[in-house]
């Protein structure tokens, strides 16, 4: 499982991480946030390539995970 953390990046900076990840072919993905934008965008981007994602949030940040 590729593990990203973009927690204090502003967008689009966490989508095009992710982007790059997906691009270099990982099936499984867990991705630290911590604003609903980048949680949102990242989903929207993560169900548009396939992926079925899971969204938690821990205290201030937000885990998602994403399997294809």
């Amino acid at each position: 499982m590729k593990n990203i953390d973009v927690r204090g990046l502003s967008c689009p900076e966490p989508v095009i991480q992710t982007q790059m990840a997906v691009k270099a072919g990982e099936k499984s993905l867990e991705i630290l946030v911590d604003t609903n934008i980048a949680k949102e965008n990242i989903n929207r981007f993560l169900e548009s390539e396939g992926f079925k994602v899971q969204i938690t949030e821990e205290g201030t940040d937000i885990k998602i995970v994403a399997n294809k």
